[in-house]
């Protein structure tokens, strides 16, 4: 980062100017509509800038700078068409440790003036550290044309109640989801929109009403991360982790999802691997509630999907019993993700006409694997943690009359860069499996031979 972005408080200070033409004038208007009281150093004054001079708009301190002069202002902006003059100035920045802008010089520059959208109090500056300045116009142009006119009332609304809120929801999570909540209600935009600034006051009142009656439990979230690339989570599942308090993750969640949680959110790994349960799943349902119980915004992240495999229903089960409000966001699961990005169709008219997804982890006390039905012909059949026990795949199905040709892949690392593909037969599978990297996705069927 090579400049540090922030908005400076200019109301009332001084800000200098060197130059009075048409460069300068734009430069000058900028500052009067942050407050500032503009002082110019200029021989000549152009047209706009006398005109500002005859209102008492500016002042015309004096002709000739010194170095000195930037030691009178909280910023200096040179616009001139000296270029000697414009390298004092800038030297004078330095030696007298001032802000000094050179405008179309951002080699001279102590400070950037960047491209703004205004809608104030809501701003957007946006800035190519001087690289290309026509980019940063465009893309203030398109960011123009996406935000509404009346984010700034809305705005300005919301800084007026937001003494009350802080009053009647005392937690900072249930002020943030108060605020979120209310910026994402259709009535409450389309009122301020429409200038009916008095009904929408009110019904941020009957909001905050209702808020603070609700209960502190604070709320849980159940997300599907997707097979790993971040590109596939969904944008509820960005969004909610944009908003959490504390998030609880599995292993199997890839670090580009991580790298979306909030900032300041706190990270709370609680994945299992084979053999390897780091935290037991009562551990983290306690840890859910415990969480939730505080009045946070919980995120519980797990690879895929809850619902497939993930042991979500029973986390839901554990929340409904505790009186904790949730929400589920679906995710893609592995069977979906990974056989799409290693091209292989999980249903073909030629192959198969259906799909049958099943864990190699079954609970201890669970019912007997029906094989028979696993082993069906015209089949797609999708294993998930299912290398340890691929022997005993391969060896029940073929006794079940699945044919020991059948085609298998083996999906590694599925939608990342470093995916990898093994291919073979049903008679390969624990061959296949021993070599493969995990986190892995068995795929057995005619369709497993198919690269598209």
């Amino acid at each position: 980062m090579n400049y540090l972005p922030i908005y400076a408080t200019l109301k009332d200070r001084p800000a200098l100017v060197i130059g009075a033409g048409e460069v300068a004038y734009r430069k000058i208007e900028l500052l009067r509509q942050a407050g500032a009281r503009v002082l110019v150093i200029a021989q000549q004054i152009g047209i706009e800038v006398q005109a500002l001079l005859d209102q008492d708009l500016v002042s015309w301190w004096k002709t000739e700078f010194e170095p000195a002069d930037v030691n009178q202002a909280v910023l200096t902006i040179a616009a001139t068409d000296d270029a000697q003059l414009n390298e004092q100035v800038a030297a004078a920045g330095v030696q007298y440790h001032r802000l000094v802008n050179v405008v179309d010089d951002p080699a001279l520059c102590q400070f950037i003036v960047p491209a703004i959208v205004d809608r104030s109090p809501v701003q957007i500056a946006i800035s190519t550290g001087g690289a290309a300045p026509v980019l940063a116009r465009q893309l203030r142009q398109k960011i123009e044309q996406e935000l509404p006119s009346y984010l700034g009332p809305m705005a300005e609304l919301a800084q007026q109640y937001r003494p009350q809120v802080k009053e009647q929801l005392p937690t900072l999570s249930a002020r943030r989801l108060f605020w979120e909540q209310l910026f994402d209600q259709p009535i409450f935009t389309d009122l301020v929109a429409a200038g009916q600034t008095e009904q929408a006051a009110q019904f941020l009142t009957d909001q905050l009403q209702q808020a603070a009656k609700r209960t502190q439990a604070g709320f849980v979230t159940l997300v599907g991360a997707g097979p790993g690339d971040e590109g596939l989570l969904t944008i509820k599942g960005y969004q909610a982790l944009q908003a959490a308090d504390v998030v609880l993750y599995d292993a199997l969640v890839g670090e580009g999802v991580l790298n979306l949680i909030r900032r300041d959110a706190q990270r709370v790994a609680v994945g299992k691997r084979a053999h390897n349960h780091s935290v037991p799943q009562d551990e983290t349902n306690q840890l859910i509630v415990h969480y939730a119980q505080q009045g946070l915004r919980v995120v519980r992240l797990k690879g895929g999907d809850s619902f497939v495999f993930g042991r979500g229903a029973e986390e839901i089960e554990v929340l409904q019993a505790a009186g904790i409000r949730y929400a589920v966001v679906p995710g893609i699961t592995a069977a979906l993700g990974a056989t799409a990005a290693a091209g292989i169709p999980l249903t073909h008219r030629h192959y198969a006409q259906s799909v049958v997804m099943v864990t190699g982890h079954c609970r201890p006390d669970g019912d007997e694997v029906n094989w028979a039905c696993l082993a069906r012909d015209r089949q797609t059949l999708v294993v998930y943690m299912g290398t340890i026990k691929a022997a005993e795949i391969r060896n029940e199905l073929i006794k079940h009359g699945k044919p020991a040709q059948t085609p298998v892949a083996i999906i590694s690392q599925g939608t990342l860069p470093t995916q990898t593909v093994a291919r073979g037969t049903l008679h390969d599978l624990e061959q296949l499996a021993a070599q493969a990297e995990r986190p892995a996705l068995m795929v057995i069927g005619e369709v497993a031979q198919l690269a598209l």
